[in-house]
């Protein structure tokens, strides 16, 4: 169907068919599963008045592929990436926005914890490029587990030019980097401000990390080098929220 998306998941479809039923078009349920937890998304399917389809797991496979589906999917009009434009107006509606940008991330899984992390902490949103980078998939909708049609996700053609734009707006860009001048409990997240995080084992890029006006680093105590960058991703909004809370 033109124009929709796919998700998968017992959790993910539920957390849709609670929050933005209208944005669901029909449900798939394999015809063997009869539990509670997918009963219950039939009911709530019903409820709002969404079609709900029984299948056969052949179906759902050629539908969805090689993936953990849990005998649930669903049809869903995906939640609009936001442009550049439409997020620089939406900074001037709150007053200390928190911002996500991913310097490169290339695991889906990677970007939906992400997504999940900064949902839960109140991120206006999450800036990725366009190129280069994992983009919204239904394997993203999994993992964010509902995060991703509440978090809208901006893709832009050059990260260290939003960045500028960003600044100019009045945000911070804080990067994180294990060389980083200070720790993050000692950098001021309480006011506007984008957090940036690099790819998968790389890390920031050269013109990402100068474009940052300070870059802060994770404790490690450990003897693992780096930290997966969704983890790293959810220490430092937690952290904003943290500081926020006692500001």
């Amino acid at each position: 169907m033109k124009g929709t998306d796919t998700i998968y998941g017992v959790h993910a479809v539920r957390i849709m068919l609670e929050r933005h039923p209208e944005r669901v078009h029909s449900v798939h349920i394999a015809q063997q599963r009869d539990d509670p937890r997918v009963r219950a998304i039939d009911e709530l399917a019903r409820r709002h008045q969404r079609p709900v389809q029984r299948v056969d797991a052949r179906a759902l496979k050629q539908l969805l592929g090689d993936v953990a589906h849990q005998g649930v999917a669903a049809d869903i009009a995906p939640l609009p990436p936001w442009t550049e434009d439409e997020l620089l107006v939406a900074l001037q509606k709150v007053s200390a926005p928190l911002l996500l940008a991913l310097d490169g991330v290339q695991d889906p899984h990677n970007l939906g914890a992400c997504l999940r992390s900064a949902d839960a902490c109140g991120a206006l949103a999450v800036i990725v490029p366009r190129d280069r980078a994992a983009q919204v998939t239904p394997t993203v909708r999994k993992v964010a587990v509902g995060a991703a049609e509440t978090t809208p996700v901006v893709a832009v053609t050059n990260l260290v030019r939003t960045l500028k734009l960003l600044k100019q707006a009045g945000l911070w860009a804080v990067g994180a980097d294990a060389a980083g001048d200070k720790s993050a409990h000692q950098a001021d997240l309480t006011g506007p401000v984008v957090l940036v995080l690099g790819a998968e084992g790389t890390g920031l890029r050269h013109l990402t990390r100068q474009t940052c006006d300070f870059l802060v680093r994770l404790p490690q105590l450990g003897a693992v080098e780096s930290l997966n960058v969704s983890v790293a991703a959810g220490m430092l909004l937690y952290e904003a929220v943290r500081q926020r809370q006692a500001h």
